[in-house]
């Protein structure tokens, strides 16, 4: 950890003051340890006056403070904890005192602490080679993180240090991967977290994402016509956005007969990456100044926008949207943390509008659950759930460290879930019904038929009634497309 990070952080004790649970003698003088209770609600640090900031969930130690006054000032971060390495608290004494609390994350900090350590170590990393195109006799078993592994023909990762880094970058890709495959470990069986419209968009997805061979080739004979490209939205993108493209091409080889369009999104989306891609001028060829890497390989084109989403999406410049080809991507977008929600607000109407799949991870399940509520309640009865909210099978397996408060872990894509715009659909019984309407509603513009009573139709059981059955259903057909036409005009 940085310097800045240790004189900017806050003591732990005095950060976590907490109301007497139980109390010890130590010599003579009377500790009070606090004691945390699962499954119980703690005061909110809305309410109290020593609290520092909001707490961020019900497990926060900021939510276990006292509605009171604290006597103690916040203090500098001054000591380190000798067993995970990581200034925590002001002085040995609070250390001491807080013990059985810091205990609870001591031994995820040491890890976290050491994983950092070990970037820095200099050593070689062959957990970072990644395999090239997949044979397409081989399927990819995506059972979990080691059927991934073994399947895709990685290294041997033998050691659960490499095991953990490897993750932190692949889980990007084989998130989005796990759930638009057609390998998918997320069904609609009891417990697969899939519901029903999940299931009609994600296939509407896989149809393209997964073609039938077209018996194309090199030569003349060999060429075809091509779907266009399958566009992957990723927005609010932050560090994903910066990740090395080798380890975007893996989601590439796991669809080996279509075309990937990776676009990122977001006001954040090349923040320091200036040396490395110099932000080109807007023109009217370029008016959103996108940075385009259509060399990357054959089948994959990343383009990355320095502009909130909303913007662009009134400029119509991605339009038409086709739940056959798009879907949507957001890493922790927070969409119900209250230092984000205002930067959804006019976004969240206009991904519903589309119709596409929207897919969202989180740090925790109380982060998931809070963005979820808010997206019901902000479009009540407009929504689709496509995936239940649940633990992701391809999450980060490393914690990662907030160093401006050592004692908030995070894991990325601990979770997933997914919704889309609500679809109305009309359902009539029959083509006949259908027929009927259509008539009814031509006769009443033009003034021209009277209505049609279904009794009176024709039936089928003679000659005559044939014939009768043919020309009332060619003017049943041109009665349709005369409503076509007036519906379009």
């Amino acid at each position: 950890m940085s310097e800045h990070s240790r004189k900017s952080g806050r003591c732990e004790l005095n950060r976590t003051q907490c109301p007497p649970k139980y109390k010890m003698w130590t010599g003579d003088q009377e500790t009070v340890y606090p004691v945390r209770q699962e499954g119980k609600t703690f005061p909110s640090a809305a309410k109290t006056d020593s609290s520092t900031r909001l707490a961020l969930s019900p497990q926060d130690p900021e939510a276990r403070k006292a509605e009171r006054k604290s006597t103690q000032p916040p203090a500098f971060v001054n000591f380190e904890c000798p067993d995970c390495g990581l200034p925590v608290y002001c002085s040995e004494k609070h250390w001491m005192d807080d013990y059985e609390s810091h205990s609870e994350i001591c031994d995820t900090l040491r890890q976290a602490n050491e994983d950092d350590h070990d970037l820095h170590s200099g050593r070689y990393f062959p957990e970072f080679e990644y395999p090239g195109p997949q044979y397409e006799e081989i399927l990819v078993n995506m059972t979990n993180w080691d059927t991934y592994l073994y399947t895709r023909q990685y290294n041997a990762i033998n050691e659960d240090r490499s095991m953990r880094q490897a993750t932190r970058l692949l889980t990007y890709p084989v998130t989005i991967a796990s759930i638009i495959h057609e390998l998918s470990p997320y069904n609609i069986r009891a417990g697969g977290r899939l519901t029903v419209e999940g299931l009609k968009s994600l296939s509407a997805l896989r149809y393209n994402l997964h073609p039938p061979r077209s018996g194309s080739g090199l030569d003349i004979k060999g060429l075809r016509l091509s779907a266009p490209p399958v566009r992957i939205f990723i927005l609010g993108a932050r560090a994903e956005s910066s990740i090395p493209r080798n380890v975007w091409i893996q989601l590439e080889y796991l669809f080996t007969r279509c075309r990937l369009h990776l676009i990122f999104i977001g006001p954040e989306s090349m923040a320091n990456r200036d040396a490395e891609f110099p932000l080109p001028e807007r023109t009217p060829a370029n008016p959103f100044g996108g940075i385009v890497e259509d060399r990357l390989s054959n089948y994959t084109k990343i383009t990355t926008f320095v502009e909130y989403y909303h913007t662009m999406h009134k400029a119509n410049y991605f339009q038409p949207f086709d739940p056959y080809f798009d879907c949507f991507v957001l890493f922790h977008p927070g969409l119900g943390h209250p230092a984000s929600v205002h930067e959804w607000e006019e976004t969240l109407p206009q991904l519903l509008e589309t119709k596409v799949p929207v897919i969202c991870t989180g740090y925790t399940d109380w982060d998931m659950q809070r963005d979820k509520k808010w997206v019901e309640e902000k479009m009540a009865g407009e929504v689709d759930m496509l995936l239940e909210p649940g633990e992701n099978i391809f999450r980060s397996l490393r914690w990662d460290l907030n160093d401006m408060d050592p004692g908030d872990l995070s894991c990325g894509n601990w979770g997933v879930w997914a919704f889309r715009g609500k679809r109305h659909v009309h359902i009539f019984h029959s083509s006949l019904d259908l027929s009927l309407i259509a008539l009814q509603v031509r006769g009443d513009y033009e003034g021209l038929v009277t209505p049609i009573d279904s009794s009176t139709t024709p039936t089928s059981n003679s000659r005559t009634s044939r014939g009768k059955s043919s020309r009332y259903r060619n003017a049943c057909i041109r009665a349709v497309a005369s409503l076509l036409s007036l519906s379009t005009s």
